[in-house]
């Protein structure tokens, strides 16, 4: 299953950029993921205007991290504007934080994905030694899905471990940080994440062909 990360470079038309990648992928790819680039750089409107016909999962990766009245807010203007799903971190607890945003999330029909940890070296610093505890605070909040790194698929397998199948596992990381495709799948993900190796390519469709083949084959290789 593929995510893609729409983060357009410098010194491009954004908006020709985000459309031309979303008309070339939107029948082979299950999601897309908008960042802050993106989103500072065009505004929701637009983005909503680009994927008012879209109904696969469209992502806003704005890594909230506030109190609950903020974040709440912040999903229910998301929602406006066509996401059907947000990311936030799990670090800022539950009390008067990640409760309030699950409460909008559900009443408004949005899927809550909380980052319990990180696909770069940083994240060993802090968020990993805490993820027992970020996973609980996802489980309270009856959050759809997690964040784990594809680059670390030990990390993967043992959030695995813990949350039952219903909760969703996102992995980023695959391509230019690293991760291979399908590595994820095998240690537990539904979803890889890829950025660059996909939306930075001359031939776009073409690099996310061979990205899913490779996933396939890998995923039925360690799944029987």
């Amino acid at each position: 299953m593929l995510i893609v990360a729409l983060d357009p470079p410098n010194y491009v038309d954004v908006v020709e950029w985000i459309e031309r990648r979303y008309n070339e992928l939107k029948d082979i790819v299950q999601g897309f993921k908008l960042g802050l680039p993106a989103i500072i750089r065009v505004g929701v409107e637009t983005i909503s205007k680009i994927f008012k016909e879209y109904n696969g999962l469209l992502i806003a990766d704005l890594k909230l991290a506030d109190i609950g009245d903020i974040m709440a807010l912040t999903a229910s203007i998301l929602k406006e504007h066509g996401f059907n799903a947000v990311i936030a971190h799990a670090f800022v607890g539950y009390k008067q934080a990640i409760d309030e945003l699950s409460n909008v999330c559900k009443k408004e029909g949005l899927k809550l994905i909380l980052v319990v940890s990180m696909s770069h070296k940083g994240s060993e610093e802090f968020l990993d030694r805490h993820l027992e505890g970020f996973i609980e605070v996802a489980r309270i909040a009856g959050a759809w899905g997690l964040v784990a790194p594809a680059t670390r698929p030990m990390i993967i397998k043992k959030v695995r471990e813990v949350v039952d199948s219903e909760m969703k596992i996102l992995s980023p990381g695959v391509g230019v940080q690293g991760a291979e495709p399908g590595t994820a799948l095998c240690h537990g993900a539904d979803y890889e994440i890829v950025g660059r190796a996909i939306a930075y390519a001359d031939n776009v469709r073409q690099n996310a062909l061979k990205i899913l083949e490779i996933q396939r084959q890998r995923a039925a290789k360690c799944r029987g």
